[in-house]
């Protein structure tokens, strides 16, 4: 078995857009939610989110740009930066592209049914493919290996990352560009997160919406964002002296075989995968120096968390810090922009205070108010979705 490195990493996120920018807002505890023109616009009872202020001018010629939706377009910038930042060579060989989204194309897809027909463009197909955005990234870069799309709710980033450590582990290929996207800051599907009661109403003041682990949560402020990372064998990463951000040391996915939108209420399922993470890593509990949670601030979903973890820590949690106070839920793209700062904060020291929160599910350690100074060691990553989807990695800074 291979062990696999981290060696270049590109995040476009609410919180910046390189991975230097988010780091720096997550530890300022400042969140990104605001109102919206096209919520605004449409009238509609939750009209706040948290956006990437992004320039497509700098990645892609005009021309271009109209044959890629935001999602691909905010996907292919991440990745390009990931690519750079690893110093991989176009068309490197035995290399795959693993990506992981949860709504895909679904914005462009309802854009487009509202058309009519006469109207609907003759690039529609290849751009609300499912696969577009691998495809793309995979032409963009010559990578001639497997390029593949997982479909796993707000699981989807981890899984992607979790499927292409394992692919080089067991030497199908040598190296993968692996992470997520999702971009659904419409009146669309705003409207239809909103409808199942997902969404916080705290529209008097968005900045303090998303509540993470605390009592006075409603629900989650709805993001956007794409991330990924270029994994490596470890052997050739230090062979050709790359630069080593860290290495992904265990992965493990599990269904609740539950509720299509509600977690277990005991986290046991979540606690399990937990678990399985760190026993693929060769870790103990105690091993662990922080936790990124999933925690979506809605009350089903930290609760069973919070159950959760201290399943899986029995003896006392490690901090556990929630990066969706600031960026809100950036739905598949979460685990993916997650893995690249929760390995950053590993490698630091430093774990973010969770924005928002005030006091809440007493039986987990939650980091709040400032940054929290631990020793360097690897974290537990979590990511769950709806249909019961439940990731975990653990990430050593090395």
């Amino acid at each position: 078995m291979h062990r696999v490195a981290v060696t270049g990493v590109g995040v476009k996120s609410p919180a910046g857009t390189t991975a230097d920018a988010a780091h720096a807002r997550l530890l300022s505890g400042r969140s990104t939610a605001r109102h919206l023109p096209q919520l605004v616009g449409a009238g509609l009872k939750v009209t706040f989110g948290c956006p990437v202020d992004f320039d497509p001018d700098a990645y892609f010629p005009r021309h271009r740009q109209r044959h890629l939706d935001r999602p691909t377009q905010l996907a292919c910038a991440a990745a390009d930066d990931a690519v750079a930042d690893a110093g991989l060579p176009h068309g490197a060989e035995r290399t795959g592209v693993y990506v992981g989204t949860g709504g895909g194309h679904t914005a462009l897809s309802a854009a487009m049914g509202a058309l009519p027909l006469p109207k609907v463009p003759v690039a529609t197909v290849p751009m609300t493919m499912p696969n577009a955005t691998a495809a793309r990234i995979s032409i963009r870069h010559g990578l001639r290996g497997p390029a593949l799309t997982f479909a796993t709710a707000c699981a989807s980033g981890a899984v992607a990352i979790g499927e292409a450590m394992m692919a080089i582990r067991y030497g199908r290929i040598d190296r993968a560009v692996a992470g997520a996207f999702d971009s659904m800051l419409t009146p669309f599907a705003v409207t239809a997160f909103s409808s199942i009661g997902a969404l916080s109403r705290r529209g008097e003041a968005p900045e303090l919406a998303s509540r993470p682990f605390d009592d006075d949560r409603d629900g989650f402020v709805l993001g956007e964002a794409a991330a990924f990372l270029v994994l490596e064998r470890l052997d050739d990463a230090r062979a050709r002296g790359a630069a080593i951000y860290g290495e992904v040391a265990g992965y493990a996915t599990a269904a609740d075989a539950g509720h299509i939108v509600k977690p277990l209420e005991d986290g046991a399922v979540a606690a399990a995968t937990m678990r399985a993470a760190l026993d693929d890593a060769g870790l103990r509990p105690e091993a662990i120096g922080h936790v990124n949670a999933h925690a979506t601030a809605t009350q089903f979903n930290d609760r069973a968390e919070a159950l959760a973890l201290a399943r899986c820590f029995p003896g006392g949690t490690p901090p556990v810090t929630a990066n969706k106070g600031v960026t809100g839920h950036l739905l598949g793209a979460g685990g993916a922009v997650e893995a690249v700062m929760a390995l950053r904060c590993a490698a630091e020291g430093l774990v973010p205070p969770t924005a928002n929160h005030t006091a809440g599910n007493p039986e987990i350690d939650v980091v709040h108010g400032a940054p929290r100074r631990i020793d360097r060691a690897p974290v537990l990553s979590n990511s769950f979705g709806f249909g019961g989807h439940n990731a975990g990695l653990v990430l050593d800074p090395l």
